[in-house]
């Protein structure tokens, strides 16, 4: 009797365990779904359970799934499309601009140096005062007096006789230091820097405030704050909340702007144990794919032993790549060029790690099984890295399937190096919206021939077979994917100029761009089985848009807003 009873308890548990598992935790409907999958391209309704997409559809009978606990999303004609994922950012970096003075808003030197002042006037004397943004070659009217095509400290260092003042430049390659702060570094006249680096000066031989490249360290190592990428230590208890409250500014802006996954392009020690903090308190909601930074040598000789990590946290934290730094950036003129800069006659930009440092890592990088990324944005630096990746595949040819390996930027491109990204299977890993933001001034920097023929000609590189990957470069843009979106579908500025776009040619189409941010970008981090477009079992990551940017007049693209953003089958920001 007691063995019947058991049995009967048993059978009850079974049917009830089998209703409920039938039953969705989320069931969407009611919109244009573009589901990036070949085989069935645009669906209407989506059921998701555990986290996972459990069906996919036009005619399911979406009713069917729904049981007492399943929560009902509809999108009201709103559109859904895999979560955005960001190809390159810097995701420390995005937290710690939200900390500092945003200089991405002033228009003009004066308005910078007014802005500095007013923190001084808060801030208690030797307190230093931080900020990213500024971008010369955007100011109306331009500074004077400029050295080599730079303004100088003197209005700055006036207004902050007290406080040093570090100043980082827009693309993350240059900074600007008051007097006070160059008092702290120890910059004398007499100041010399070397390989990868430059300090620049007046014709007296006086130090302007500008450190370009690597030579930025001469300050950066004095400045009371942890740095996101150079993989330097901290223990102090105000570091880590800094490094805590960064990761939850991060966090917050990835899910304003519909992003669900993000491609950290460089990160030492501190933040990947800032980045296992977050998972263990439950904070890290974006899931991460982490490049090393090569930076640190000792870093990646431990990881070397210990090999790459994938899927730690549910797949929220990834380390599987290195990022190499091959040049510097157009608007500071570090980028490694073919030929001299239009606008500084005898200069070429520079090198900012050695040939044989890049070959030695993705050497390593290739024994060890990580994926190789390089920073490479003049033509040069492309060509260099490309010929180092060559080098290394030759040598090792029975390990060459499959490797993704990429450039970051691959912004200028020699017409003869265009075809080798399809042909050696490099990944370009572009940002759209440094077409639309840099475009107006870079022609300055390479003339007219170089710009048509060789600056961001994505175009050219799809139709020679290479898979192209979609980003911001945040902190260096704002990580809004619908601008980079526009900018790579339309050629212009955010502004809508010019009225046919920069090298209209070189356009993606509206599909071509969105996959470049989803599907493309999930390839590029081995991650395409599991995220990336909206199929059976893949993760239930979502971002709902209030427009149909595949067919909206492209004037207003920009007017479309994120309604949700839902990583992991949960909504996470609801606008």
């Amino acid at each position: 009797m007691k063995k019947k009873y058991f049995l009967l308890c048993i059978n009850i548990i079974l049917i009830i365990t089998g209703c409920e598992s039938k039953y969705a935790d989320m069931v969407i409907h009611n919109g244009t779904i573009y589901t990036m999958s070949d085989y069935n391209p645009i669906a209407e309704t989506v059921i998701v359970k555990d986290g996972k997409i459990m069906n996919v559809g036009n005619q399911i009978n979406y009713r069917s799934y729904i049981g007492e606990k399943t929560k009902i999303l509809d999108l009201n004609g709103a559109t859904m499309i895999p979560g955005f994922i960001e190809g390159h950012g810097h995701f420390m970096g995005l937290g710690y601009a939200k900390m500092r003075l945003d200089l991405s808003v002033v228009e003009s030197y004066d308005e910078l140096v007014d802005m500095v002042a007013e923190a001084v006037e808060k801030a208690p004397p030797g307190e230093w005062i931080l900020g990213r943004g500024w971008h010369q070659s955007k100011w109306l009217p331009t500074p004077s007096p400029l050295v080599k095509g730079f303004q100088t400290h003197d209005k700055l260092s006036t207004v902050s006789p007290n406080n040093p003042v570090w100043l980082t430049h827009a693309s993350g390659h240059a900074g600007f230091a008051n007097a006070k702060a160059m008092e702290i570094g120890g910059i004398t006249a007499e100041s010399e820097f070397g390989f990868g680096g430059e300090i620049i000066k007046n014709l007296r031989n006086q130090p302007t405030g500008i450190f370009n490249e690597r030579a930025q360290n001469l300050i950066s190592k004095h400045v009371e704050s942890p740095s996101y990428d150079a993989g330097s230590k901290s223990d102090s208890n105000t570091d880590q909340q800094d490094s805590n409250l960064a990761l939850e500014l991060a966090v917050k802006e990835c899910l304003e702007n519909g992003i669900t996954s993000f491609h950290d392009a460089g990160a030492g020690k501190e933040s990947i144990q800032t980045f296992r903090d977050g998972i263990n308190s439950n904070k890290l909601k974006i899931r991460l794919y982490v490049m090393l930074t090569s930076r640190d040598p000792k870093l990646l000789e431990e990881w070397y032993k210990s090999g790459p990590e994938i899927g730690t946290g549910n797949d929220y934290l990834t380390i599987r790549s290195i990022k190499l730094n091959a040049d510097g950036a157009l608007g500071s003129r570090g980028a490694w060029l073919l030929n001299e800069y239009t606008d500084r006659p005898g200069h070429f930009g520079m090198a900012t790690q050695s040939i044989d440092y890049v070959y030695e890592v993705s050497k390593n990088g290739l024994k060890h099984g990580f994926q190789v990324n390089a920073h490479a944005i003049g033509d040069r630096a492309n060509r260099e890295i490309l010929n180092q990746y060559q080098k290394v595949f030759n040598e090792n040819p029975k390990k060459t399937n499959d490797l993704r390996w990429r450039i970051e930027h691959a912004q200028h491109i020699d017409p003869e190096d265009i075809p080798r990204f399809g042909e050696l299977g490099v990944i370009p890993s572009i940002q759209g919206i440094h077409m639309s933001s840099d475009r107006p001034w870079a022609i300055n920097r390479l003339g007219e021939k170089r710009i048509v023929e060789s600056a961001y000609v994505w175009r050219d590189l799809i139709d020679h077979g290479a898979i192209i990957v979609n980003g911001t470069d945040v902190p260096v843009e704002p990580i809004d994917p619908l601008a980079s979106f526009y900018a790579s579908v339309t050629r212009k500025t955010l502004k809508g100029v010019p009225k046919n776009g920069y090298e209209p040619k070189q356009k993606m189409t509206r599909l071509e761009a969105l996959k470049s941010y989803t599907i493309n970008a999930a390839y590029a981090a081995f991650e395409e089985k599991i995220k990336g477009s909206i199929e059976i079992g893949k993760y239930a990551d979502f971002t709902v848009l209030s427009k149909n940017i595949i067919t909206v007049p492209e004037n207003q693209l920009l007017n479309t807003k994120v309604l949700y953003t839902i990583i992991n089958g949960k909504i996470e920001y609801k606008n």
